[in-house]
């Protein structure tokens, strides 16, 4: 008898792992910029709406190196603008 048991959906994983990730990085922004979690949406201009400034880039930056334990070059802070584009930058370094 043939096995039916549907295989594994690695893009449903991805998704999930990913979601995981904005969550965990949501939570970091949020408290360098001292709001929160549900405030923080994923396209508002960190220093335009929250009024981040440098010294909050390089702490959120820092955060993220000592949780996932990698090194993200000072010249990436210029493309983390929002909470999508720190994921993406995250994603290239980490590997999610």
């Amino acid at each position: 008898m043939k096995d039916t048991a549907p295989a594994p959906n690695r893009r449903a994983n991805r998704v999930i792992e990913t979601s995981v990730q904005k969550e965990d990085l949501r939570e970091i922004v949020a408290e360098v910029l001292e709001v929160d979690t549900d405030e923080l949406t994923d396209t508002d201009d960190f220093v335009e709406v929250y009024e981040a400034d440098s010294l909050r880039a390089i702490e959120i930056l820092a955060r993220i190196e000592k949780k996932y334990k990698v090194e993200i070059p000072q010249s990436e802070l210029a493309k983390m603008l929002n909470l999508d584009a720190v994921c993406e930058v995250v994603a290239r370094y980490v590997g999610t």
